[in-house]
């Protein structure tokens, strides 16, 4: 297996992740090439087939604290095939994004889980934040 970052061949199964239909397909390729400075995707290849992808959003925060470059992450849509799940698949998904982050020198990075992923993050590396807060619109 290899996890690289994803190429404009690689829009096909990054769509496939996201159930985006082959109608959507033109329009999804144009995001992701009009995003490519904000959201990575990185994909996770066995065989010649794209077993799992995950983003990594970078964005930048307000000037500072004394630094005028605030920059962070946030991983977006960590996906893995069911067949290749429980295999190191999402945890080698994870290490290339945060080697990136830390490439990049980001502040820190962020994920939003489900509850049912929120073990995967912690073995990762991530821990709660007793300061995250969120707000939703009322649902009417």
């Amino acid at each position: 297996m290899i996890v690289r970052m994803a190429g404009p061949a690689d829009v096909t199964a990054l769509a496939e992740f996201r159930e985006i239909g082959q109608s959507d397909l033109p329009a999804y390729a144009e995001w992701v090439a009009t995003h490519q400075e904000t959201h990575l995707p990185f994909v996770a290849e066995a065989g010649g087939r794209v077993i799992g992808s995950a983003w990594l959003h970078v964005a930048e925060r307000v000037p500072g604290n004394g630094a005028m470059d605030r920059w962070y992450g946030d991983v977006q849509s960590v996906m893995v095939r069911e067949e290749h799940r429980n295999q190191g698949v999402g945890a080698a998904l994870m290490a290339a994004i945060l080697a990136e982050a830390a490439a990049r020198g980001l502040l820190h990075v962020t994920v939003h889980s489900g509850r049912r992923a929120v073990g995967f993050y912690l073995r990762n590396g991530f821990e709660h934040h007793r300061q995250l807060l969120l707000w939703e619109p009322d649902a009417e």
